[in-house]
């Protein structure tokens, strides 16, 4: 029984330890990253080298992480601020009906468990995401945020 599911255009670093029951489609995987298990990570979505990406993360497209970020369980991503199932006229959605929203999360950042990570936004160098946290806003490089919305707590 196979228990990934890793398309072959996934761009796996040397090194990179992957966990069961993971779904990688499309996207690039920096040299000795850790993936957890049940993580989806998709087309078009980047991990650098040196993270830790713990189980049950969703990391969609759009989505760019730098190197030696660490990403806590369950961390929801977004890539849509108004997401349909269909269009007015009552037709499905495709991919041609909405533009992807990108994210970044620069080097050495770390993402509390539980966090949701609106679109649109960049979270700074070692910034600290808290577990739980909606986070809706740029946050600063060297911060801590926690909270929902995801409000500023300490300068590092």
């Amino acid at each position: 029984m196979e228990w990934n599911a890793i398309a072959p255009d996934v761009k796996l670093g040397k090194g990179v330890k992957l966990s069961k029951f993971i779904n990688l489609y499309g996207c690039s995987i920096g040299d000795r990253t850790k993936i957890g298990s049940c993580v989806e990570i998709q087309k078009n979505a980047t991990v650098g080298a040196d993270c830790k990406i713990s189980s049950h993360t969703f990391v969609c497209e759009g989505v760019h992480i730098e190197d030696g970020v660490f990403v806590g369980h369950g961390v929801m991503f977004t890539n849509d601020k108004t997401p349909r199932a269909v269009n007015a006229d009552g037709s499905l959605q495709t991919e041609k009906d909405w533009k992807v929203i990108p994210t970044f999360v620069k080097k050495g950042a770390s993402i509390g468990s539980n966090a949701t990570i609106v679109c649109g936004i960049t979270i700074g160098e070692n910034a600290m995401i808290g577990a739980g946290a909606v986070v809706t806003k740029d946050v600063a490089a060297g911060t801590v945020v926690a909270g929902v919305p995801a409000r500023l707590m300490a300068r590092n």
